[in-house]
């Protein structure tokens, strides 16, 4: 339901499963577990749900499959110029052999991963096979190692979750160290990252591409420069998506529900004072 009123099976549940509104669970005396079907529980980090009786678990590592693959599609895409080339299918027009200098190979690269979760360690299976130099750093970006490992990097991918070390991480600043060439990832939060500096950045040509599922606002206004900015790949938050999501959101609750019967530990659960 859209109401904003508590309705009365909510309020007389001990568990509950899918997206709820946190009103609701701050006005619930009888709720003793909240399953997400998401892994972002911003919405729940407030003075009256922290620190209750409520266990709040997410679908931590759920995505790690659909993200990361989605990851990986999209630096291909932009390395092997398969945007390109799709607008010269759209076109009719026919480059072949002319076409062949501009495209360019994964293999050897070096990549940056902000943020080492589940998602980014996939992402770094997948990349491996590929001959990649795979450089990790968790969400906190204070780590001075990071600055220089931006300067020397072919690849970033930002998927972190949304916390006070990693708001803002991808600043104006930190941008600007990314070398020319550069592609850069973020299928972790929008709020990561300065979306006006990376759409400069990618309008002056100082970094190649940039893989974006997740946006400040969403949906996207119609306005927004990243809906014309050059080189960029907008994947519209379909990165966890597959075909059997429903299904496995399903049979995880289930999974979960088992373990909360018996009195043992519940997988993925959210630690809302860490934030994630």
């Amino acid at each position: 339901s859209e109401d904003d009123a508590p309705n009365a099976k909510f309020l007389a549940s001990e568990v509950a499963f899918g997206t709820v509104p946190p009103d609701w669970v701050a006005a619930s005396r009888m709720l003793r577990w909240l399953q997400l079907d998401s892994t972002g529980i911003d919405a729940y980090i407030r003075p009256d749900i922290c620190g209750s009786r409520i266990q709040l678990s997410n679908l931590g590592g759920f995505f790690a499959d659909p993200v990361a693959e989605s990851c990986l599609a999209g630096i291909l895409a932009l390395y092997r110029r398969i945007d390109h080339l799709l607008a010269l299918q759209q076109r009719r027009e026919w480059m072949g052999p002319a076409y062949r200098p501009r495209l360019r190979l994964l293999t050897g690269s070096r990549v940056v991963l902000f943020g080492y979760g589940a998602i980014n360690r996939r992402l770094a299976e997948l990349l491996r096979p590929f001959g990649c130099r795979i450089i990790p750093f968790a969400s906190d970006w204070k780590d001075p190692d990071l600055d220089r490992a931006l300067e020397e990097a072919d690849i970033v991918a930002c998927v972190a979750p949304e916390t006070e070390t990693s708001r803002l991480a991808f600043d104006r600043r930190r941008i600007a160290r990314l070398k020319p060439g550069a592609i850069f990832a973020n299928l972790g939060r929008g709020s990561l990252v300065d979306e006006s500096a990376l759409v400069e950045a990618l309008t002056d040509g100082r970094i190649a591409g940039a893989v974006i599922d997740v946006t400040l606002v969403e949906p996207l206004p119609a306005d927004d420069p990243l809906w014309s900015t050059p080189n960029v790949l907008l994947t519209q938050h379909t990165g966890g998506g597959s075909d059997t999501e429903s299904d496995r959101k399903i049979d995880f609750f289930e999974a979960n529900l088992a373990r909360y019967r018996n009195n043992e530990a519940l997988v993925s659960l959210a630690n809302l004072a860490r934030g994630y």
